[in-house]
């Protein structure tokens, strides 16, 4: 998958999980559509995207 994060064990993108509930989609939505994502597959995608995010880092430089 190009090196992006995917679920364990399978090839399904945590950006896929991530935008399917940011476009409206519940977690029923996705185990309906995807029968190898859990419950705790889908808040993992959401504890990752968390940890993402509060590790980022603001680099600013001065023009030269």
């Amino acid at each position: 998958m190009l090196g992006k994060p995917v679920i364990g064990g399978t090839r399904i993108p945590v950006e896929l999980v991530l935008s399917k509930l940011s476009e409206g989609a519940t977690t029923d939505d996705l185990l309906d559509a995807c029968p190898k994502l859990t419950k705790h597959d889908v808040h993992a995608c959401l504890v990752w995207a968390a940890d993402t995010l509060t590790r980022e880092e603001t680099v600013t430089t001065e023009p030269s």
